[in-house]
């Protein structure tokens, strides 16, 4: 009984420990507040502090140099390109977006649409391609479910420092997830100012999601937060 007691103690500290670090991270959403898919914003701040971490949404408007005791900054795609604010591009801290049409503003790929980056209208499955690698959330190497029902998809051909994690089913060249380390190089000379990860979403894919689509997002969140 004593030995229950004892393990079931171990089991509470561990937890509260564990809420207690991601407590203190701090994610940053950028979104367009009064856009018509801020609901999905919403929806995502939402889980992410279900899952113990500091959230806060702010508008397209926000621009990078005031952004104070952050840990992760997240662009939505609900923010229109024409509206990013500049300098996100040399941010030092870890950014992860699922705007395709980001991508090339954020030095992750090229500038050509349709070749360097670009969006598929009704998928559902991706090929994970790197199965050791934390961002592929210890799911095995092959076809993956990731959405619930078909959905569009984001998608970038990204530069030779990327780690690739997952493509496109049937589409090789179209790379769904993948991450940058610091100083990896990205879009030609571009170095990477701190982590990027582009993950797959469209605007109002994230309730789509599959159990599988959840762990890879879960598991990029992770990448981006450990330091």
């Amino acid at each position: 009984m004593k030995k229950l007691l004892s393990t079931l103690m171990m089991v509470s500290a561990l937890c509260v420990w564990t809420s207690s670090i991601y407590a203190q991270t701090r994610i940053a959403l950028i979104s367009q507040v009064k856009g018509a898919s801020a609901s999905t914003d919403i929806a995502i701040q939402k889980y992410l502090q279900s899952k113990g971490y500091q959230v806060e949404v702010l508008d397209q408007s926000v621009s990078p140099n005031t952004l104070k005791n952050t840990d992760l900054v997240i662009i939505s795609s609900t923010v229109a390109s024409k509206n990013l604010q500049s300098g996100w591009r040399q941010l030092p801290l870890p950014l992860m977006t699922w705007e395709n049409d980001y991508l090339d503003d954020l030095a992750m790929t090229g500038k050509r649409i349709n070749t360097d980056f670009g969006e598929v209208e009704k998928e559902r499955y991706l090929w994970l391609v790197n199965a050791p690698h934390p961002l592929s959330a210890q799911l095995p190497a092959g076809t993956h479910n990731v959405y619930k029902a078909q959905a569009p998809m984001s998608w970038g051909k990204p530069g030779l420092g990327a780690t690739i994690i997952a493509t496109i089913y049937g589409q090789p060249e179209k790379v769904a997830i993948w991450g940058y380390e610091k100083g990896a190089t990205m879009d030609y000379e571009s170095l990477a100012p701190a982590k990027r990860l582009m993950f797959f979403l469209n605007n109002d894919t994230f309730t789509n999601l599959s159990d599988d689509g959840l762990k890879l997002f879960d598991a990029s969140i992770q990448w981006l937060t450990n330091k």
